[in-house]
This record gives C-alpha cells, structure tokens and sequence, in this order.
C-alpha cells in the first residue's frame, strides 16, 4: 500500500471534534449531551441573511470575482469604516472563511520552515494551518492565574529569529475569551516595527465584548500599516458558521499581491453565500444588542457555576463565548473521554473540550477545558450541575491535599 505525505501525517487532530465518537455512543444509549465542546452558537441567524439567500434570482450559479462579490467588497469596506477601521475595497480579499484567510496568510508571509509567534493557549486549528504551509509555532505560554493576559514582552522578544515572520493573535481570544488591551497590542506593535515582522490579529470575535468592554483593532495600530494583517469572517457575528465566509485585510499591496495568487488558484469564494453576507451587513445593531445581552447572562451562569464547584477555578472572559477553566482532575483528556463513556446524571453528561490540544508547550493544561457558553441558560445550569456530581464521583480527582503535596514537591 502506498504510503501518505508527512504532511498528511504531520496534521493534527482536532481536540475539539477527537471526542465526536464517544458522544455518538453516548447519544446512541439515549443520554442527553451538553455540548459545550464547540463555538456553534443555537443564536438565529439574521433573517435579512436567510431571505437574501432563499431569494436570490440566479438563473447560473457562476463564479464570483477571485476576490470576493464587488457590491460586498464594497459593502465590506463601507462598514469597516463605520467601526473606525479606516481601509479601501482594495485592502480587503474575501476568503472561505477566516480559515483560509489565515492558511492563505501564512503561505504569503512565510517560506516552509518559518517560524510565527503565538501566545498559548490559541485556537487549536492555528496547528493544522501551519501544518499546512510548513510553518514552525513558536508558543509564548499565558497563564490562567492572571487571566491569559498577553506574557510579557520581553519573553515574546526572546523568542523572536532570523525565521520568525509573524506574531499571531486572537483578539477577542479563543479560546479563553481575553481581549487584549490597547496598551497590549501598542507593545506587540513596537516588536514587529522594531523586527520588521507580520502582526496577525484574528478578530472574528469583534463584536463580543463585555461589560463596557472595547475592542481595538491591529488595523489602528500606527506605524506598521505594512505589518498588520487582520483576519475576519461571518461565522460568529451572524451566525453563519456553515456559510464559511471570510475575509483577509491588510494596506501592505505586496502582501495582497500574494494573497490574490492563492485566492485565483482556488478559483473563488461560494457564491450564494457570499450573497447572505452582503445582506447580513444590514443587520441591525438591535439584534446584536440582544445578543450581547444574551451572551453576557450565558458566560454568568457559566463563570459563577464553575467557580462554586470546590477546587475549579475559571477567570472571568471579557469577550467571545469560551472560557478556559482548571478542573482538580489529573488529566482532563481523561476526564473529558470518561464523562461520554462511563458517567450520566439523570440521563446526561458534558462535553468539553480537553485544553491541552489548545497548547502546543507539551505537558501544559492538562487539568484544564474549554468550554463554550453557546446553549441557552436553562442547558448551562444543568451542565455545570453535571459537571459537579461527575468530579465528585471521577476517580482521577484530585484533592486539595493532594495539590498542596504536588506544588511542594515541585518547590
């Protein structure tokens, strides 16, 4: 038999989808399943989305522009520029969601065997991405204890090569739900002035921050118009996951230059999709008002009922719908397999997704998940009231006195 690539063996599994076959089984015995293991929010999508796309008057499905629809590039830019992110329709080229804008990203800015920096934990598709443009992760690790806020510069500097090409962010973050201050991004913004290097922010997440929480885009970074690269998509804001529209945006022309060949060899973003994301645009603000609104009482419920399970703790996320949460169990890969294959309360379990897959350091978050808070409330109180019974009755929990002996040894 043949064998395959190094690539193909070299690509990751996801650790958010590695557990779909114990949930079948699961689901299979007839017990109910949280799933708080995937960022697929149950919110509607705009109505105004769905019409455009039910509606459309095709008579010929064609090709769009490589670059994306020109009334939605329009479009596009026009609300950029009502969010204070001043770009042209030229800086922007439509993607297959924010997936390929960031694949399509790596392959422009970096040759195979380049490095890019990111802060750890990260959105765990971030592997597969430069798995497949040949490029080296280089994790700087943050720490649950203050939050995941940004590790200090100067580890970040240290890490820095003649390979490195790019630094990558998430902004808000998944999957721990930080959002990266203005100070933060100012000094990631002197470190690729300073290294003349790419600023990657993923910021599909924009739109989901909390209490009076802002946002504060690379895009309005000054100094490094040529560094920054913002990375974007449909999928969270509208709910429009399964349309797998993106869009890629920088003012650096030769760096476009380059995305536009990968976006030509692909021939062209989906059509009718691309259709519902021009007609999301006008969505109006009322409708993410409730969302907020709704996301804000969801990661409440969520936040407070893990923190008043003994030996769990979990910062509070200030943005996106994940948190990150420290479990006293010895192995949260473990912990997450055996909720689907050996628990159920009352007919139900949780699931979660392992943090570890989340880093790329081997060995850290091990006692950690992420979880999503993308069901209604009603779900959430029965997951987290789940959760409880399971690490009262997991076998691999670990106790107080056991944490106190473990950090003692390591002192």
């Amino acid at each position: 038999m043949p064998n395959i690539s190094q690539k193909a063996s070299d690509m990751p599994s996801s650790p958010i989808r590695r557990l779909v076959p114990y949930a079948d089984k699961a689901q299979a015995k007839g017990i109910k399943i949280y799933h708080l293991n995937i960022g697929q929010p149950d919110i509607k999508t705009p109505e105004t989305a769905i019409a455009a796309m039910k509606n459309a008057n095709i008579d010929v499905l064609e090709y769009s522009h490589s670059a994306g629809i020109a009334s939605y590039r329009n479009k596009l830019a026009a609300y950029y520029q009502t969010i204070g992110i001043h770009i042209t329709v030229e800086d922007l080229i439509v993607t297959v969601g924010g997936s390929e804008a960031i694949t399509f990203g790596f392959m422009t800015a970096c040759n195979p065997g380049d490095e890019v920096i990111i802060p750890e934990p990260f959105y765990a598709n971030y592997n597969g991405f430069a798995v497949l443009a040949g490029v080296k992760i280089v994790p700087v690790t943050s720490h649950i204890e203050d939050g995941f806020a940004l590790p200090p510069i100067e580890e970040i500097e240290k890490k820095i090569t003649p390979k490195t090409k790019a630094i990558v962010i998430c902004n808000p973050g998944n999957p721990t739900g930080y959002l990266y201050s203005k100070k933060e991004l100012e000094q990631l913004a002197e470190i690729v002035k300073k290294h003349n290097i790419y600023l990657f922010s993923d910021e599909v997440y924009r739109e989901f921050c909390y209490d009076g929480a802002t946002p504060h885009s690379v895009m309005n970074l000054n100094g490094i118009e040529d560094n920054a690269i913002m990375i974007d998509s449909v999928s969270k804001r509208y709910s429009m996951c399964g349309a797998r529209i993106g869009v890629i945006v920088s003012k650096n022309k030769e760096f476009m230059a380059g995305i536009m060949k990968f976006a030509q060899a692909r021939l062209s973003p989906p059509t009718i999709e691309q259709i519902g994301a021009e007609a999301a645009l006008d969505t109006p603000q009322s409708y993410f008002d409730e969302v907020i609104k709704e996301y804000v009482e969801r990661r409440d419920v969520l936040y407070n009922g893990l923190n008043s399970i003994p030996g769990v703790f979990c910062p509070k996320p200030s943005g996106a719908f994940y948190c990150v949460a420290k479990l006293p169990v010895d192995d949260a890969d473990k912990f997450c397999q055996w909720l689907l294959e050996e628990f159920e309360y009352e007919g139900q379990t949780v699931m979660m997704a392992p943090a570890s897959g989340f880093y790329s350091t081997k060995g850290v978050g091990k006692d950690q998940v992420r979880l999503a808070y993308v069901l209604n409330k009603e779900s959430l109180k029965n997951a987290i009231t789940c959760l409880k019974v399971a690490l009262e009755q997991y076998p691999g929990k670990i106790s107080h006195s056991e944490k106190i002996k473990n950090l003692s040894s390591i002192g």
